[in-house]
């Protein structure tokens, strides 16, 4: 058994806080009302329905939104079983800073999905959360002015292609008129996305900025940084 890695089988559905979010993006609350934000893929995160009672313009987007609420939610429980079921294996690929132990992200992937379950349903209908198939994202260009990609790109960079990333990355740009932030850049193994340069030169050869900008949130190892992309 590899405990190099957290070894689990698919891509897990659950989701993080909206202060989690603050914290791996980087975020203020200043940035976040300067116009809509898009979260993508946004999974069972409870970050647009947190915005939303604030009264933030979130858009949630993701692969899983044309089930029912029921089954996202049990969908979201297996998942957290199952990742946290290998957890202990790879528990030294962790550090103890932004959460105090296991038991602590649990109540936090509960409580995100707890609050995304009560929203989801008003706003599914409100076109909030929108079912999309990735990397074609059913948006006009420019539409958001801040766009979200956490926990999903690099750290499945070992079952998704590099050509799919570049595909992706593009139409998160296409949709986007300021910023795109992606986290973490680093693979289950807690490692660097090994083809990182090639994302970023492809960027630079296709005349993007981007930039690796530290942030205040580290779980896995050495993932503090975040790809900032500039859509001006």
């Amino acid at each position: 058994m590899n405990h190099n890695h957290l070894n689990i089988d698919r891509i897990a559905f659950f989701g993080r806080t909206y202060a989690e979010y603050l914290s791996m993006f980087g975020l203020n609350e200043q940035l976040l009302r300067q116009g809509a934000i898009l979260d993508c893929p946004a999974g069972a995160s409870s970050f647009a329905a947190e915005a939303h009672q604030q009264g933030i313009a979130v858009t949630a987007c993701d692969i899983m939104y044309h089930h029912s609420v029921n089954e996202l939610i049990e969908k979201c429980r297996k998942d957290i079983q199952h990742v946290f079921e290998k957890f202990d294996e790879a528990s030294h690929l962790y550090v103890w800073k932004y959460y105090k132990n296991k038991d602590e992200i649990i109540t936090l992937r509960n409580k995100a999905l707890k609050l995304f379950g009560e929203d989801f349903p008003v706003g599914f209908k409100e076109k909030r959360y929108v079912d999309a198939e990735l990397p074609q994202l059913p948006f006009p260009d420019k539409s958001f002015s801040l766009v979200l990609s956490g926990n999903f790109l690099f750290l499945y960079g070992d079952r998704l292609a590099l050509d799919f990333h570049k595909a992706y990355i593009k139409e998160l740009i296409r949709v986007c008129s300021g910023e795109v932030r992606i986290f973490p850049l680093v693979g289950l193994d807690a490692k660097p996305y090994p083809y990182l340069d090639k994302i970023l030169s492809f960027l630079d050869s296709s005349g993007i900025k981007s930039e690796i900008v530290k942030v205040p949130f580290e779980f896995q190892k050495g993932a503090n940084q975040m790809m900032k992309i500039s859509c001006l």
